[in-house]
């Protein structure tokens, strides 16, 4: 079945507390998108937001971002009162995020509400009990990270960031009130999101997730389960994660995550990836799981190396792992292989093993005139082709970014008139191609330019920031939206 979506990270939903929610803005967009002709919402990792601001670096591989819960909603709720917001501020900027002041202001609004919420409240005890294998730790975790200022847990005093009993023991009886609130905190994000999940479903919007393939360095999982990562005895990592020297990186990327202990995982049936990819099932439907490559062959540095230089290439759990994670999932599941960047063969091998569909990313079909596997006419039905992804710029910018023979070239193949824009003969034939789904970001179809891009690769600041403004979705967009996906058969 021929099917289509759009790419638009939660952050970027509008609101007045300066970020998107779980609330009414997002119910709206999801009418938007069904009114629109669209079957798919695909996001951004849930998760809080770590290094950078980053969702790729998250404190927890299960946790919800607190940020994304709905102040409006804890109002009807009887949780916050109005005059409770008035005097915060969330961000001067309707159109941008800005998380030191939702850092700074955020939280206590927050935990006004965490206290109203008995702790013997059916919802919430039910809650606590079903996310035993994570919810403590974390909260734990993440009462001791605001005791020692939010540093990375590495730096906290050696008793706790080595799990010591006694200093565990000490800490859960100290820190008792903060611990309730962060299992609160994670109770409303859920409670909000299985509401905004629910009314998806019942408009016919499937939310598909992004599921990161590596945790922080900084997260709860590396300081309470060490044995699932390649750690010394006393939970430090010995090798890291990242990409060899290219010719775009003369240093490689020292990406700096732990690496999974795969013999570990193996042992146990990989039970720790099938809950992760169950508690994915629980939240979404579908998910983008992020640099698939790795499954099949991992780049692995010592963890003392300052650049990647010094790396070398290991074998993943290859098909031993996808079956495992296929086993844990509904049938009807949506899971997209982030396939981008070089693949050898065994990446290959492992993606068709798999039957999981790949990604074709048009932008990257007119670097060279070489045969490119991202030129829409060789595009295979189980597939999902977009414009460009979240680390692209939008359309308007990489046109307006080529050089001048990548744009003829481009102007040539799509058969672009001189003069006009190269943006909307992407969007028909991203839309007009064999893959069976086709995936747009929101601000292609904007038509907005660079400023609205989401990501750079590879720089710190200024990323994970964009929003819609009120009013952006309009009538008129919505009626050119369907038409051209009816026309192309993916209505």
């Amino acid at each position: 079945m021929r099917t289509c979506g759009v790419l638009l990270p939660v952050s970027s939903l509008p609101s007045p507390y300066g970020i998107g929610t779980a609330g009414a803005a997002a119910k709206e967009f999801v009418r938007f998108l069904a009114e629109s002709g669209q079957h798919l919402w695909q996001i951004l990792p849930l998760g809080p937001t770590g290094y950078g601001d980053s969702p790729y670096q998250s404190v927890s591989a299960f946790a919800g971002n607190p940020y994304f819960i709905d102040l409006d909603t804890l109002c009807e709720e009887g949780l916050l009162r109005r005059d409770e917001l008035e005097h915060e501020e969330f961000g001067r900027s309707p159109g941008s995020v800005d998380y030191a002041a939702l850092y700074e202001h955020r939280f206590a609004v927050l935990k006004k509400a965490a206290e109203r919420i008995p702790e013997e409240e059916p919802g919430f005890r039910a809650f606590v009990k079903d996310q035993q294998d994570w919810l403590p730790e974390y909260a734990l975790f993440m009462a001791i990270k605001e005791e020692n200022g939010m540093r990375a847990f590495a730096e906290w005093p050696e008793p706790l960031r080595a799990r010591e009993p006694e200093a565990l023991a000490a800490a859960q009886e100290r820190l008792a009130g903060e611990i309730f609130f962060g299992e609160k905190l994670q109770y409303l994000f859920r409670r909000q999101w299985d509401g905004l999940h629910a009314f998806a479903k019942q408009n016919g919007i499937r939310i598909v997730g992004d599921l990161p393939i590596y945790v922080s360095p900084d997260s709860a999982e590396l300081w309470a389960r060490p044995e699932l990562f390649e750690t010394d005895g006393a939970g430090r990592m010995t090798r890291v994660a990242g990409v060899p020297p290219d010719a775009f990186s003369p240093t490689g990327q020292l990406w700096g995550n732990p690496l999974y202990e795969w013999e570990y995982h193996k042992k146990t049936g990989f039970s720790w990836w099938k809950r992760r990819m169950q508690a994915a099932a629980e939240l979404y439907d579908g998910v983008r799981i992020d640099h698939f490559r790795g499954f099949a062959g991992y780049y692995s540095v010592p963890a003392q190396e300052k650049t990647a230089e010094h790396g070398v290439w290991e074998k993943g759990p290859g098909l031993d792992f996808i079956r495992a994670i296929k086993e844990a999932l509904p049938r009807e599941f949506l899971v997209i292989a982030e396939d981008l960047g070089f693949l050898t063969e065994d990446v290959r091998d492992l993606l068709e093993e798999s039957g999981f569909p790949g990604m074709k990313v048009i932008q990257f079909a007119f670097d060279s005139r070489e045969p490119s596997d991202y030129l829409p006419h060789r595009f295979p039905p189980n597939c999902v082709a977009y414009p460009g992804t979240h680390d692209n710029d939008t359309l308007l910018g990489w046109e307006r970014a080529l050089s001048p023979e990548a744009l003829a070239y481009a102007r040539n193949y799509l058969g672009v008139p001189e003069g006009e824009s190269l943006r909307e003969t992407v969007l028909r034939a991203c839309l007009a191609s064999a893959a069976d789904t086709a995936v747009i970001p929101m601000q292609d179809w904007l038509a907005l330019g660079s400023e609205a891009r989401i990501n750079t690769p590879s720089t710190l600041g200024g990323n994970w920031r964009w929003r819609l403004l009120p009013g952006m979705l309009t009538p008129e967009l919505s009626k050119k939206m369907l038409q051209m996906v009816k026309l192309y058969g993916r209505a």
